[in-house]
């Protein structure tokens, strides 16, 4: 018979033992304000200003970039927990928008969302189910959850169920003279349809509709007064409104009436945006007419949109980054007890192939008289 085979050598060691050693690194250590410090070449008391939003006065601008970088090279956080409790700040602010329904929206909260890291602050979007209606407050209790909002191109009232928190406000794109506001900060929207009128006037454009936001903001306040002034005194100017809600379809529908009823057509379309200026070329072109041979069309807001379609958009480009930027600085201003006006940002016409002069023939509206 076959002897038996032995253990396998495994099993012969099973007494033994072995070391176990791990290849893997431990983790870093979590970089602290220390580490910032002497990387940056300052003091913690001078991190603790900087990175909490205090350092105005305090540090030098450089120095102040110098710790930004440090902490971001670092990937330095600080506790913002322990900071909460100890400074009964959330360091939370909340940026309200009527819709997400185009990019502009979603630049100003780039631009803000910038500046609040710098300050170690979080921004929290939100889309207000009502549009630019009212703006239902999105917590058990706004006081408890931020410390500050900022809202953007809202409606006159919207703000109500926040406002009852009180807690500090900015306003951007919205009336000025809002007492509820702690601050606001605006684009010279006035100079940007100013900007487009002499655009089209000086072309030889007479006969201009103007298709309206049908929306009760501010903004689109400002713009119909702005044309209406623009064009006030001018000879032969004959100025007509359409309302349109802020829709491609929609500023579709508002074209179409505007270049089919009775009476000599309007030779150019003035937009309130570049989304129902989209709608307006589909209405133009539909009705067998050329832009900007037949119609010129403006928008407003510069979006991507405004060179994706044929002709490219004559329109007028708003610095949405920037914009949200600056909402943010006047918030942390209005923590810091030092609130600000900042001037209005200014605004930039883009002139692009959807404006010419106009046709020499002092044609009729298709389907007119």
């Amino acid at each position: 018979m076959a002897p038996r085979a032995g253990p396998p050598p495994a099993a012969q060691d099973q007494g033994e033992t072995h070391p176990v050693t791990s290849h893997e690194a431990p983790p870093p250590a979590r970089a602290t304000s220390r580490d910032v410090a002497r990387a940056a070449g300052v003091s913690q008391a001078a991190v603790s200003l900087v990175l909490g939003g205090k350092w105005p006065g305090r540090v030098s601008a450089a120095k102040a970039e110098a710790v930004r970088a440090a902490a971001r090279e670092l990937g330095y956080r600080p506790n913002l927990a322990a900071r909460s409790l100890r400074t009964g700040r959330t360091r939370t602010a909340l940026l309200v928008v009527p819709a997400l329904t185009t990019e502009f929206f979603a630049r100003v909260y780039t631009g803000a969302a910038r500046i609040a890291a710098d300050h170690d602050f979080g921004v929290v979007l939100y889309p207000s189910p009502e549009g630019t209606g009212p703006a239902r407050d999105p917590f058990a209790s706004a006081s408890a959850a931020l410390d500050g909002v900022i809202a953007s191109s809202m409606a006159a009232g919207a703000l109500t169920a926040l406002r009852a928190a009180g807690l500090p406000l900015v306003m951007l794109d919205s009336d000025p003279g809002d007492t509820a506001a702690s601050a606001a900060v605006n684009l010279d929207i006035a100079d940007g349809v100013r900007q487009l009128a002499a655009h089209l006037t000086g072309l030889g454009h007479r006969r201009i509709t103007h298709l309206a936001a049908d929306v009760d903001s501010w903004t689109f306040a400002v713009r119909a007064r702005a044309l209406r002034a623009a064009l006030a005194g001018l000879p032969g100017a004959v100025l007509h409104r359409q309302p349109t809600a802020l829709s491609v379809e929609a500023g579709l529908r508002a074209a179409h009436t505007a270049l089919t009823g009775p009476g000599p057509r309007p030779t150019a379309l003035l937009c309130d945006d570049d989304v129902v200026a989209a709608g307006a070329c589909k209405a133009v072109r539909r009705l067998g007419l050329r832009i900007p041979e037949d119609i010129s069309v403006t928008g407003f807001d510069d979006l991507a949109l405004a060179v994706a379609v044929e002709p490219e958009l004559t329109t007028v480009r708003l610095p949405a980054e920037e914009f949200g930027a600056a909402g943010m600085r006047a918030l942390l201003a209005v923590l810091d007890g030092t609130p600000a006006e900042p001037p209005a940002l200014p605004v930039t016409l883009v002139p692009r192939g959807s404006t010419a002069p106009p046709p020499a023939a002092n044609a009729t509206r298709p389907g007119g008289r």
